[in-house]
């Protein structure tokens, strides 16, 4: 209890400043933040915690989870809208539709998932967490949210242009250089810095998700969004959590994958709502109101897992 009180001093502390400066500082100003994280900052803190995470075990079946997940959280969604088109004969549109479906699918793995796990379970498992966002949730948002972006959007002149995001994320890239890094064995300084650019890295995250939050005006779609969150946050978890042993995975290991299956909706879906004109306002929604549910579940899934 004592680590988990630390960790929402560390979470809410730093998204707090963030929310400050966001409000205070020129709009534009988390926009460059962001591209700084996109292109340096996380990069760097993918290979600082890689070099010293423990790379054996079943990693490997991490992503597998991460995609049984997303599809999960798809299909629950879209059970959803059929049944309130069957119970109250009212369809949503198809770009709310697709903002539903998106937002119950890719979590924050990233920027949230990371410090979370570090924080809770150390160091020695990050790869879990690691490989279940780098090998699942970016292929997951960009590659099946695109494709559903593109089925519910009103805008498919940049489908492309989206799907090409994966080719050239620097994180991804940082991803596999970092696992050959990991085969050599480097000076002790350069591992230390690394480290301390790595937690940097992190705390501009969490402070970027504050700045993020403070230009987030919207709540007028809460209904709508507190189904997706739902599926998001609490189905998904306790569905598949519960499914982990027969994987093998059990102890910190499941910790981590059932934590970054209850992360609250991922920035992706923001960008690609955005991209393909789906329903803005039911996403920045579930952006905000998953932040909010995250202080309640965090501590639900460190006790049943």
């Amino acid at each position: 209890m004592i680590n988990l009180l630390e960790l929402y001093i560390k979470l809410v502390g730093l998204i707090l400043v963030g929310f400050i400066l966001g409000r205070k500082l020129p709009n534009n100003t988390s926009a460059y933040v962001g591209q700084f994280l996109y292109w340096v900052g996380v990069p760097i803190s993918i290979i600082g915690f890689l070099l010293q995470t423990d790379l054996s075990g079943q990693i490997w079946i991490a992503p597998i989870i991460a995609h049984l997940a997303i599809f999960l959280g798809a299909l629950l969604a879209w059970l959803r809208i059929k049944a309130q088109a069957h119970f109250t004969d009212s369809v949503p549109p198809a770009t709310t539709q697709g903002s539903l479906i998106l937002a119950a699918m890719v979590g924050n793995t990233g920027n949230l998932g990371f410090p979370i796990t570090l924080a809770m379970v150390g160091k020695e498992y990050f790869a879990w967490a690691l490989f279940y966002d780098m090998l699942g949730s970016l292929f997951g948002a960009y590659g099946l949210g695109v494709f559903l972006a593109a089925k519910f959007g009103n805008n498919t002149q940049n489908q492309m242009q989206i799907a090409k995001v994966i080719l050239i994320n620097p994180a991804l890239w940082s991803f596999g250089f970092g696992l050959l890094l990991h085969q050599v064995t480097l000076p002790s300084p350069v591992v230390f810095c690394l480290e301390k650019l790595a937690w940097g890295a992190v705390a501009l995250s969490l402070m970027l998700i504050g700045m993020r939050l403070s230009q987030l005006k919207s709540w007028r779609k809460l209904p709508q969004a507190g189904s997706s969150v739902f599926i998001k946050m609490l189905l998904v978890p306790m569905i598949l959590g519960s499914t982990l042993s027969f994987f093998g995975v059990t102890g910190n290991a499941a910790q981590v994958i059932v934590l970054q299956m209850g992360m609250p909706p991922a920035l992706a879906t923001l960008v690609i709502a955005e991209t393909f004109d789906l329903d803005r306002d039911l996403a920045v929604t579930a952006l905000a109101m998953g932040m909010i549910v995250l202080l309640f579940t965090l501590p639900v899934w460190l006790w049943l897992f």
